[in-house]
C-alpha cells in the first residue's frame, strides 16, 4: 500500500516530468490543426501527445507492440502516431509512450509507463471527459493488463473507461511465446546453422549467447540458406523447398512471417532470458509431439528437447498477468489470418474473462485479411465509434452493428470493411502446441 508521502513524492515527479515537455512538430499524417508535445517520464519513456483542433474531450492511451529491442528514442512513437492517424483524425487525442527501455521491457513495466504517461498528461492539461486504452499487438496484453490494474483509482473513481484492443497477444507470456521456442527447436532440426555444428553451441531456449555479435541481417542470411525463403521459389533447392515445407507445415505459420519469428525467437528470447531471468529457461518442448512434416518420427526422435526452469517459468508468466476480472467496456478487432499473433489467442483472452465473471464486458470483431500492424481504417473508425456508445449511451455493441458502421466509415477513408460477422476461433491449443 502507498503512503500518503510516496503519492506526495509521486505527484510530484508527474508534475515535473509534464512540465519539462515540449511542443513538437506533428507527423505529417495527422490532421491540420493538430498540436503535439513531446516529452520523457522520470523511468525514461519518452512520449508523444497530440490533440486535434476538435477535440472530442476523449484520451486514448496507446501502447504499441513488439516488444521493440532498440532502445527507445524521442521520436520512436512517431511512427504509432503516423500509423493510427485515425484515432486523432476521429476527434480522439491521443497519448504514446515509448516505454522505458528496449527488448522485453515486461508487461507491467509497460503498463506503468502507460499510466505514468496518462497522470503527466493530466497534470499537464487536465482530466479529459472520457480515457480509452488502446493495446496493439503485444500491447493489446499490456493495455489488457493496464485496465485490471490500473482501471480503477484507489478511491474507487474510474480511470479508464472502455479498452480497444487490436491483433492484440492477449494470451499471456505463459503460452504466448511457446510456439517461437518450438519454432527454435523445429528451425535448428532441419536447418543446423543456427547455430552451425562449427560454432559454440547454446541452448536454443536462451536465443544467443549474451555475448554474440550475431545482426539480424546475418540471421537472415542464414534463414535463407537453409530455407530459401528470400530467393524466388522457383530457383530453391530441393532441400530449400523441404526445409521451408516442413518448418511451415509442423510450426503453422505463414511464409512471410517466418523470417520475423525466428528473428524474435533469437534476440528477444536472448533479452528475455539473460536480462529478465536471470539465465534462467522459461520455455519447454518436453513431451511435445510435433506433427505435419514428412517424417514426424524422425523428427520428434531427433529435435532437441528442453525442460523449463520453475522458477523461471512463474516469474515470466506472472509479468501481466490477466485475473480476467474487468470493469469496463472492451472491444476487440483482429485478422482471421493474423501472421504474426495468432487470432486463436482471441479464444483464451475470452476464457479468461468468462472465468472472471467479466465475459459480459467484452465484445470481439475479426476480419477477413492477413495483416497484423495495421488493419482498415474504417474499422478502427467503427470500433471507436460502437466502444464510445457502449461507454456513454450504454449501448451494447454486436459484432454485426460494428460491421455496419463501418460500411459508413468506409465512405470516408480508404480501405474498406472486411468483418466476418459468423467467425469463431478455435482455442489456441489447436494452433499450437499444448503443455
Amino acid at each position: 500500500m502507498k503512503t500518503t508521502s510516496t503519492i506526495l513524492v509521486m505527484a510530484a515527479f508527474v508534475a515535473a516530468e509534464a512540465a519539462a515537455q515540449s511542443p513538437a512538430t506533428c507527423p505529417a499524417a495527422l490532421p491540420q490543426g493538430t498540436e503535439c508535445w513531446q516529452g520523457k517520464d522520470d523511468n525514461g519513456s519518452y512520449y508523444w501527445i497530440a490533440r486535434p483542433r476538435d477535440w472530442n474531450g476523449v484520451l486514448v492511451m496507446h501502447s504499441h507492440g513488439g516488444p521493440r529491442t532498440a532502445a527507445p528514442k524521442p521520436d520512436s512513437e512517431v511512427e504509432d502516431l503516423d500509423r493510427f492517424a485515425v484515432i486523432v483524425k476521429e476527434g480522439f487525442a491521443i497519448a504514446a509512450p515509448s516505454y522505458r527501455e528496449g527488448g522485453y521491457v515486461g508487461i507491467a513495466a509497460a503498463a506503468e509507463d502507460t499510466e505514468n504517461l496518462r497522470r503527466i498528461y493530466v497534470a499537464r492539461f487536465g482530466a479529459p471527459r472520457r480515457t480509452i486504452a488502446h493495446g496493439q499487438s503485444w500491447g493489446g496484453g499490456v493495455a489488457a493488463h493496464l485496465i485490471e490494474r490500473y482501471g480503477t483509482a484507489p478511491d474507487g473513481k474510474p480511470q479508464y473507461d472502455g479498452a480497444m484492443l487490436t491483433s492484440g497477444l492477449v494470451a499471456g507470456n505463459a503460452v504466448g511465446y511457446d510456439f517461437r521456442a518450438d519454432l527454435r527447436a523445429v528451425y535448428q532440426h532441419y536447418c543446423r546453422n543456427h547455430p552451425r555444428p562449427d560454432e559454440a553451441q547454446y541452448p536454443l531456449w536462451a536465443g544467443l549467447p549474451t555475448g554474440s555479435t550475431m545482426t539480424s541481417r546475418e540471421l537472415e542470411r542464414r534463414i535463407d540458406e537453409c530455407t530459401g525463403v528470400h530467393t524466388p521459389a522457383e530457383k530453391r533447392t530441393a532441400g530449400q523447398q523441404r526445409n521451408l515445407r516442413n518448418i511451415l507445415a509442423v510450426i503453422r505459420i505463414p511464409e512471410g512471417s517466418l523470417v520475423g519469428h525466428v528473428n524474435w525467437a533469437t534476440f528477444l528470447f536472448r533479452d528475455i532470458v539473460a536480462k529478465r531471468l536471470g539465465g534462467r529457461n522459461p520455455f519447454t518442448n518436453a513431451g511435445v509431439r510435433y506433427a505435419g512434416s514428412d517424417d514426424d518420427d524422425a523428427l520428434n526422435k531427433a529435435v532437441q528437447r528442453f525442460t523449463a526452469d520453475p522458477e523461471a517459468a512463474a516469474k515470466f508468466a506472472a509479468d501481466g498477468k490477466l485475473t480476467g476480472k474487468v470493469t469496463l467496456p472492451v472491444v476487440t478487432m483482429h485478422a482471421i489470418d493474423d501472421p504474426i499473433v495468432f487470432v486463436e489467442q482471441d479464444s483464451t483472452y475470452r476464457a479468461k474473462l468468462e472465468a472472471g465473471g467479466s465475459a459480459d464486458r467484452l465484445v470481439q470483431t475479426w476480419t477477413r485479411e492477413s495483416v497484423h500492424s495495421y488493419l482498415q481504417s474504417p474499422e478502427y473508425a467503427a470500433l471507436l465509434e460502437a466502444l464510445m456508445r457502449w461507454i456513454e449511451a450504454g449501448e451494447k455493441p454486436s459484432a454485426k452493428s460494428i460491421a455496419a458502421a463501418c460500411e459508413k466509415h468506409a465512405r470516408r477513408y480508404e480501405g474498406g470493411c472486411r468483418f466476418d460477422v459468423d467467425y469463431r476461433p478455435r482455442p489456441l491449443e489447436e494452433r499450437q502446441y499444448p503443455r
